[in-house]
C-alpha cells in the first residue's frame, strides 16, 4: 500500500484524534500536491472548510483528502496511459517522449493565489502544462497552459526570491526574474515575512 493510500485511511480513521488525522492529510500532500504544498493545502482548507479548531468539524479532513484523492486518481490513470504509449515509442526508437509525461504539479508561487475549482477539474490543465522541454511557461501568444487562454499577467514579489509573472487568471508562475533589493537586510525581511505568512496558512488562519 502506498504512503498516500495509507495516510488517506488514517484521515478517515475516527478513532484517531483530529490533529493526527490532519497530520495524515499533510503527509498525503507530500505525496501529491498539484499546486505545491502550501498552495494545495490552502486550497483544501478553503474548499473543505477545515476550521482552526478541528473539533468543530473533523469530517472536513475527509472532504479534503477525498478531493485530493479524486485528483490523484485522475493523474494516475493519465500516467498509466502515457506509460503504455511511451513504451511503444521506445520500441520504435523515439528517444523524446511525445507528448511529455503528464505533470503531477506545476508552480504557484503565491500560495493564496491558485485556481478556485475542484482539483479534479483543474488537473487536466496542470497535466498538460509541462512542455517538451520539461518546464511550464506561457506560450508565445501569451496563453496560460492551465487556463488555455491569455488572461494577462500580474507581478508578485512576496517571497523574496524573485519577481514572478503570474497568470492573472489562475496564479500559475510563468516566469521569474531576480529581485532588486537595496540591501540584504530588506531581502531577509521579505523572506521572513513570507515564512510567517506560510505559518498562517499552516495553522489555517488564512482561508479567505
Amino acid at each position: 500500500m502506498t504512503s498516500f493510500a495509507t495516510h488517506r485511511l488514517r484521515v478517515h480513521d475516527t478513532a484517531r484524534p483530529p490533529y493526527r488525522r490532519l497530520s495524515a492529510l499533510r503527509t498525503c500532500l507530500t505525496e501529491f500536491a498539484p499546486y505545491g504544498f502550501y498552495a494545495t493545502y490552502h486550497h483544501l482548507c478553503r474548499s473543505a472548510g477545515i476550521p482552526r479548531d478541528l473539533d468543530e468539524d473533523p469530517e472536513s479532513l475527509v472532504r479534503a483528502v477525498e478531493e485530493l484523492h479524486e485528483a490523484r486518481q485522475l493523474w494516475l490513470a493519465e500516467l498509466a496511459a502515457w506509460q503504455i504509449g511511451r513504451r511503444a515509442q521506445k520500441r520504435a526508437g523515439r528517444r523524446r517522449a511525445d507528448p511529455p509525461q503528464p505533470s503531477q504539479g506545476l508552480y504557484w508561487p503565491n500560495p493564496e493565489f491558485h485556481p478556485g475549482g475542484r482539483l479534479v477539474e483543474v488537473l487536466p490543465g496542470v497535466m498538460r502544462g509541462r512542455t517538451s522541454l520539461g518546464v511550464h511557461q506561457a506560450r508565445r501568444d501569451g496563453t496560460c497552459p492551465v487556463c488555455r487562454c491569455d488572461r494577462g499577467t500580474v507581478e508578485w514579489d512576496g517571497d523574496g526570491f524573485g519577481i514572478h509573472a503570474l497568470c492573472a487568471g489562475c496564479g500559475l508562475g510563468l516566469t521569474r526574474r531576480p529581485p532588486a533589493f537595496p540591501d540584504t537586510r530588506r531581502r531577509d525581511e521579505v523572506r521572513e515575512a513570507f515564512r510567517r505568512h506560510e505559518h498562517l496558512i499552516w495553522t489555517r488562519a488564512l482561508q479567505a
